[in-house]
């Protein structure tokens, strides 16, 4: 079968070759990759690294790639938002399995690992702020995105996104929510002493999370129904803007997807954190770590 050329304006490169918005060329991408949401938690993380071997960026897209205790390892910037995700996973595929000289597929499939460090307002009053950590074993994508692609029904975990749709009585004026598992394997490697859970992503910060400033909510009601959905024991556990697309083009494309989220709020008690930056270090420096011990083993 004759391999389908990716046309110029699919495929946008830079003159220099790099994919377009990310700025990057392939070997300047590790097989680990560490997303945030803001420019200047890169360098919070890279500061930890034994050396550095590249520093790119392009808007609020950053990465610069190096070495942790032997490992090869990049930290990205993603910006906010699933419409950010939806660029960087792109594209980030792209590098990794797509021959930009030829603009086709690659023989072979490579599997990134991407593990997004974010922080996350708790949606369960007995998670507590600053000093917890929560796992996205489930993303609940309340934005939409993933309908867009063909194939997505496959990795949707339906039967819990028909139950938690029939709890909301969810309005068909809003984007379809779906349900997909993160990796089991990324799981298992970097949960241990987490909250694990089901983290439900929004398409936006205020009215989407049931924040109230002047302009009153479509449902009021929304955040304590969330808050009381269950499915085979499983809780929604926190709210967040980008996991649902970050699973579920993972799982598309062919890659594992962890998120790892620092509490920095509780709707249910409406505590917010004052100086969370020693907890996402600690949440940095423990992910690192349990990266090169999975490596070794």
């Amino acid at each position: 079968m004759e391999k389908r050329i990716i046309p110029d304006s699919q495929l946008v490169l830079k003159p220099d070759g790099s994919v377009y918005h990310l700025g990057l060329h392939p070997e300047q991408l590790a097989d680990t990759v560490l997303l945030v949401g803001d420019p200047n938690r890169v360098s919070k993380i890279s500061c930890y690294f034994d050396s550095i071997e590249h520093q790119v960026s392009n808007r609020e897209l950053v990465t610069h790639t190096g070495y942790y205790k032997g490992m090869r390892v990049s930290a990205l910037s993603t910006g906010m938002g699933t419409d950010n995700i939806d660029i960087v996973l792109n594209e980030l595929d792209a590098l990794a399995n797509i021959d930009l000289e030829k603009r086709c597929p690659k023989e072979t499939h490579k599997t990134l690992k991407l593990i997004r460090l974010g922080t996350s307002g708790a949606l369960q009053g007995d998670i507590a702020v600053g000093d917890s950590v929560v796992a996205s074993r489930y993303a609940l994508g309340l934005d939409g995105l993933l309908h867009f692609y063909a194939g997505s029904d496959a990795y949707i975990d339906q039967q819990m996104t028909q139950a938690f749709v029939a709890h909301m009585h969810w309005s068909p004026l809003l984007p379809s929510p779906y349900v997909v598992e993160g990796s089991e394997k990324l799981l298992a490697q970097l949960s241990d002493g987490y909250y694990v859970g089901v983290t439900a992503t929004s398409p936006g910060f205020y009215g989407p999370q049931g924040r109230v400033l002047r302009l009153p909510l479509a449902d009021p009601e929304m955040n304590p129904k969330i808050e009381s959905f269950q499915h085979k024991g499983l809780k929604i556990t926190n709210f967040e803007m980008e996991s649902s697309a970050l699973y579920g083009l993972s799982k598309l494309l062919g890659h594992e997807a962890l998120t790892l989220c620092v509490i920095i709020a509780n709707r249910v008690t409406e505590q917010f954190a004052g100086d969370y930056q020693p907890y996402m270090d600690r949440l940095i420096i423990n992910t690192l770590d349990r990266l090169v011990l999975s490596q070794d083993k």
